[in-house]
């Protein structure tokens, strides 16, 4: 069976991005940074695309491209260096946040270049991560013991993860946090405005993805459950059914 790419699609909120079968990037959406300008990039295995708060929605993006020798790449929107990574190494895994630009090493430590206002980028000291995402100002931690770390900032609560424990993945939205536990179950901590945090009756959930302010659960049986705002029917999934991870 062929061994698919373990992230081969991103969404900003203006630009899509896709990893091909062989190494190569498209994009479509808003190209106002040059954030769709990836057509020139190879030898990719993950992709990540930055995102814009919905407060903000100024069209500014960038997208990170994650390549096969441990390098990375970066197109779009770099006023605060978040796609200042040319001097990266050893990256198994990619974060794109709105202002900020996460990776992750093979040594499970993590890097991280951009904005640092609310300290979303104060994670040298990180060590275990298996798993990391970014969401508008903060960055979150998958540790490899199942609990959770956070760094940024916390207006709404969505760095308060440390009661966290038997987490198997996490997603970060704008500013929310999602865990999915080792039990099929899901944990959410943060902005709650929407609704994107009333995951609590959630079960038999295989994975997690979270985008500004809604939250997408896969469940075992392959059909998709949603919460949060759908003014643009983002959560109108009702009728989804065959839904499957990358490789399975």
């Amino acid at each position: 069976m062929k061994q698919w790419p373990k992230d081969p699609i991103a969404a900003g909120r203006r630009h899509t991005v896709g990893l091909r079968s062989d190494g190569t990037v498209v994009a479509v959406g808003d190209n106002k940074c040059g954030q769709c300008d990836v057509s020139g990039w190879r030898d990719m295995v993950a992709v990540a695309a930055g995102n814009v708060h919905m407060a903000t929605n100024t069209g500014n993006a960038h997208t990170i491209g994650l390549k096969s020798d441990g390098t990375v790449a970066a197109a779009g929107w770099n006023m605060h260096g978040q796609c200042d990574i040319s001097g990266w190494r050893d990256i198994v895994a990619v974060a794109a946040g709105d202002w900020h630009t996460i990776g992750l090493k093979l040594d499970r430590t993590v890097m991280a270049a951009g904005n640092n206002r609310y300290g979303q980028c104060d994670i040298s000291g990180w060590r275990g991560i298996v798993a990391a995402a970014a969401g508008y100002l903060h960055t979150v931690g998958l540790q490899s013991n199942g609990t959770v770390i956070a760094a940024g900032r916390n207006k709404h609560g969505q760095c308060d993860v440390s009661g966290w424990y038997g987490i198997v993945a996490i997603a970060a939205g704008s500013s929310h946090t999602i865990g999915l536990k080792s039990d099929g179950t899901v944990a959410a901590v943060g902005w709650n405005k929407y609704g994107q945090c009333n995951v609590s009756g959630w079960s038999d959930i295989v994975a997690v993805a979270a985008g500004c302010a809604h939250t997408i659960g896969l469940k075992l049986d392959g059909t998709v459950v949603a919460v949060g705002d759908n003014e643009y029917s983002q959560c109108d999934i009702d009728d989804w059914y065959g839904i499957q991870m990358p490789g399975n």
